[in-house]
């Protein structure tokens, strides 16, 4: 019964077997065997490389998300612009300061050579603008309990300075000029860095640093814009201005490192076009430079393997160069500085982590064995063949 069963499956044998005495082995057949296999060997490690990775699909669709708020990470260097001059104000598309800005933004001081000095570290200030209507001055930044002087500055509204802001929009509100020269609050706070006294003379000491800007802003998300500008800002009859008095416009070197820029958190492979960029101040520009920035942000979902989801945005950016010439020019009311202009895209990307088939992968197996191995043994034989035609005729010249 048994030997019934095999003489059956017998039939069914797609691989029969030849002889081991009609089996001629050679040194090319050899030879083949042992490059085929290095290379079978070689492509099936790259196919289980390949197949260990992870897949990540992209897919397009419309926003139909209501996230309110949106982070803005910031790390920019001034290499010759002192912190004392630069000013951080962020508006939406409204126009109207974001007086619910919530922010974590430092001012380091940093030497010529990029050190940082004295780990002098201060959280920049970033609340409401003043609003200059004729002699009202409103605003909502931090009262410190000590009344002190205005220095003749004083009025119903504004009794007391306890900053060097509050010392220069009380000036502004009597139409006086400012120079903050001996002005206490002005000193304490370093800010008399690099201004320019009654003689037209460098006032205290240290014009020459840089200033590291970092940190991050949590701004609404909606199209609107930050800046990094000199001079003291304000809002009058609700329009943004920067008081550049007693700045001098060859000190206003704008050269700038951005270590880091992105709208949200960092998710794999992800490219930020402005992160380790560096513009450079040309020395033959007659004039401090205006840089701006142009931002689409595409709103981005990543979703991990775990289905953990990442919220976050990518963007694209175009830049703007000017010079400007006559900071005091009427006709031009651009300041030199770092703007960033953004808008935010109607369409979502979502990338989604998957892992790769197992089936694509076993197939892929047998397709790199079985072609490699068809391959080779056609090779083999056309040398045998050619080889035994050879031999062939070589005995046939010499019979002759």
């Amino acid at each position: 019964m048994t030997d019934s069963m095999s003489g059956q499956l017998k039939r069914f044998d797609a691989y029969a077997k030849t002889l081991e005495d009609f089996r001629i082995r050679t040194t090319s057949g050899g030879l083949v065997t042992i490059i085929s296999s290095t290379i079978i060997f070689i492509l099936l490690f790259i196919e289980l490389k390949y197949f260990l990775t992870i897949d990540v699909v992209q897919v397009l669709f419309v926003d139909t998300s209501r996230q309110e708020k949106m982070n803005i990470t910031i790390d920019i260097k001034y290499p010759v612009l002192p912190c004392s001059y630069l000013t951080v104000d962020a508006m939406d598309v409204s126009g109207d300061t974001q007086t619910d800005i919530i922010h974590n933004l430092y001012k380091t001081r940093l030497d010529l050579n990029g050190n940082i000095i004295e780990n002098d570290i201060v959280k920049v200030s970033l609340q409401s603008l003043p609003k200059l209507n004729n002699n009202s001055l409103e605003t909502t930044t931090t009262t410190i309990p000590e009344c002190e002087s205005c220095y003749g500055a004083e009025t119903a509204a504004h009794k007391c300075c306890p900053t060097c802001n509050d010392v220069k929009a009380a000036y502004r509100v009597k139409g006086w000029s400012f120079d903050p020269t001996g002005v206490q609050q002005c000193i304490r706070e370093g800010k008399t860095i690099g201004m320019i006294n009654s003689n037209n003379d460098d006032s205290t000491t240290e014009i020459n640093e840089g200033c590291r800007i970092h940190g991050h802003l949590e701004v609404n998300k909606v199209a609107g814009n930050f800046h990094i500008a000199p001079g003291q800002s304000f809002e009058q009859h609700h329009i943004h201005i920067h008081s550049l008095r007693n700045i001098r416009l060859n000190l206003l070197n704008t050269t700038h490192y951005i270590d880091q820029l992105t709208f949200g958190q960092q998710f794999p492979n992800q490219i930020n076009p402005l992160s380790n960029t560096k513009q450079f101040v040309n020395l033959h520009d007659n004039g401090a430079v205006l840089y701006h920035y142009y931002v689409k942000i595409v709103p981005s979902a990543y979703v991990f393997l775990n289905q953990t989801q990442l919220i976050t945005n990518q963007y694209s950016v175009t830049k703007h160069k000017k010079i400007i010439k006559n900071l005091y020019d009427s006709s031009d009311h651009q300041i030199p500085g770092t703007f960033f202009t953004y808008e935010i895209s109607a369409i979502m990307v979502k990338f989604i982590e998957q892992k790769r088939s197992l089936a694509h992968f076993l197939t892929s197996l047998c397709a790199i064995i079985g072609g490699v191995f068809t391959v080779s043994s056609l090779i083999d034989a056309f040398i045998y063949r050619g080889s035994c035609l050879l031999h062939k005729q070589l005995e046939l010249d010499k019979a002759t």
